[in-house]
Formats: structure tokens, C-alpha cells, sequence
């Protein structure tokens, strides 16, 4: 088999809120979530709003005012 051909294997640990959740096989040495299957609501059976990134509040002030006035057709 040729040498430095494949990457790195790392025994990943995987994040959520600080805390470690599970350990997978990766390139990365760590990875952090927002959102696993232990705090996702098809799993918990629990409703919760994420919006870490804030698309709503960017998408309306993108859009605001004459936005669409000032655009020729």
C-alpha cells in the first residue's frame, strides 16, 4: 500500500452545548453540533425553535423598505 496517501484518522469526539455526546471515527479531531439526535424533536418527542444564525432577523432586514422598488424589470 502507497504511503501518505490517506488522511489522518482521528477517534472524534463530537460536541453538543460543551459537552461530549458520542465518539465517531473522523479526519477532524473534534467536532461541535448544533443540533443531534438526542436533542432533536423527532427523537426527545420535545418541540424546540432553533435559530442559532438568526436566517429570520437577516431575511427581513434584507428585505425591507423598497427593496423590490428600486430593481428594474
Amino acid at each position: 500500500m502507497k504511503t501518505k496517501t490517506h488522511p489522518k484518522f482521528f477517534n472524534c469526539k463530537v460536541f453538543h452545548n460543551g459537552e461530549v455526546v458520542m465518539e465517531v471515527g473522523s479526519t477532524k479531531p473534534e467536532l461541535h453540533v448544533e443540533v443531534w439526535s438526542g436533542s432533536h424533536p423527532f427523537f426527545t418527542g420535545k418541540q424546540a425553535f432553533v435559530d442559532a444564525a438568526g436566517r429570520v432577523e437577516k431575511f427581513q432586514r434584507k428585505f425591507q423598505g423598497n427593496y423590490f422598488k428600486d430593481k428594474k424589470k
